[in-house]
């Protein structure tokens, strides 16, 4: 019998983030390949396979279950419909071990501010729960939306960079 963490379900004023299962699996499975979604997610731009969803998703599990945190699926609370996918996760993207904070929110409810409700949350269980000292978030370029989030939610330019093989933008915010 495994216990609850302290992040596997985190609650915000219009979000509940719940640690991902199996039940999860078909709605992330519908974002990720959305095409407008995975335009800025996917390393080539075009929607994953099942396959390279299925291998996302238990990499994703084994991640909660090494660190005892990750990304969430998100829920709308007065609805109860998923709307996206995020929170916090290791990454080596700079060429050492960080952690970022990450956001993918179904295009229907874009331009709500659920991805900077996202980013506040996360950056509050990063600093508050986890203790960390600095987060990061990066992007390409040209994704004006999440550089928007990233300045909502306190995250300060620092670079380009190469990821992929292709141009992004990192940003980074130290607790205070």
């Amino acid at each position: 019998m495994s216990t609850l963490g302290p992040l596997d379900r985190v609650q915000t004023e219009r979000l509940v983030c719940l640690r991902p299962t199996l039940d999860h699996a078909p709605a992330v499975s519908m974002l990720l390949r959305d095409p407008r979604v995975a335009a800025t997610l996917s390393v080539t731009g075009l929607p994953p396979t099942e396959l390279e969803v299925a291998a996302n998703l238990l990499a994703k599990d084994a991640h909660w279950r090494r660190y005892g945190f990750g990304l969430w699926t998100l829920y709308d609370r007065a609805t109860g419909a998923m709307v996206g996918r995020g929170g916090l996760q290791h990454t080596n993207v700079t060429g050492s071990d960080e952690v970022e904070v990450g956001w993918a929110i179904v295009p229907e409810r874009w331009g709500e501010g659920l991805a900077t409700e996202l980013a506040l949350a996360s950056t509050s269980a990063g600093f508050q729960t986890l203790e960390l000292d600095e987060l990061i978030a990066y992007t390409r370029p040209d994704n004006h939306a999440s550089r928007r989030v990233m300045d909502k939610a306190g995250f300060r330019y620092l670079r380009e960079l190469e990821h992929a093989g292709r141009a992004h933008v990192l940003y980074s915010r130290a607790r205070c």
